[in-house]
């Protein structure tokens, strides 16, 4: 359902990124690890097209995002409709409630507010927080936090889930359920999750493990 290939990317004259091939199947858990400053951050946001490759080609579902027959003109609207990202620090709006947040990305695609508010109770209700929909993140633990942030990006029933340190602002518990979530998730709604991690446990999870090293995956693309 991904397929990137020769993919390269470079900030000045630090090259990040020297040719990097990845390619991952629908319904897969992968994770990516490696130490900093290996490229990892820098893989997942070209694949979440929030930055453009230097060079290379990158596909999803079989549509060319970069590289030869690219076929959308506005990436954000592919975004919304294709891809959910889950990070570290949450970034929840803070004058919104839970249930608000959830919202949002339904919202931006134009979809009415009596549908996304059911599909968000119900995706707060999977994910154990639905007692807390009404409260605003401030009222909210970490836990809750990253739970919410999981519902928001499930919302729009994205065929792909990227996940960039989920559980690196978690305390051991909640970062152990949040990688069990992972894998409940994926075997109740179909997505494919790609996860940059430090914690080799839950790396060790997953159905593939990518080590990156110097701008280049050294270990387990196949």
């Amino acid at each position: 359902m991904l397929k990137g290939t020769g993919l390269r990317k470079s900030y000045g004259d630090l090259n990040v990124l020297k040719g990097v091939d990845i390619e991952i199947q629908k319904g897969e858990v992968v994770s990516i690890v490696g130490a900093s400053g290996a490229g990892k951050s820098t893989l997942l946001h070209i694949i979440g097209t929030l930055d453009a490759p230097d060079a290379g080609t990158l596909e999803i579902n079989g549509k060319p995002i970069y590289g030869k027959g690219r076929q959308y003109k506005s990436l954000a609207a592919f975004r919304n409709q294709h891809i959910g990202f889950v990070f570290q620090f949450h970034n929840l709006l803070p004058e919104f409630t839970a249930i608000e947040n959830v919202m949002i990305p339904g919202l931006i695609a134009k979809r009415t507010t009596a549908e996304l508010r059911t599909r968000a109770q119900q995706l707060l209700g999977t994910l154990g927080v639905q007692g807390r929909q009404e409260h605003k993140p401030g009222e909210l633990s970490g836990g809750e936090q990253q739970r919410v942030a999981v519902a928001r990006a499930l919302i729009n029933s994205p065929a792909l889930i990227l996940a960039d340190e989920p559980s690196g602002n978690l305390d051991s518990k909640n970062a152990e359920e949040l990688h069990k979530l992972f894998f409940r998730l994926r075997d109740e709604y179909g997505q494919t999750f790609v996860i940059v991690t430090h914690n080799q446990d839950f790396a060790d999870m997953a159905h593939r493990k990518l080590v990156m090293k110097d701008g280049v995956i050294v270990q387990g693309s196949n």
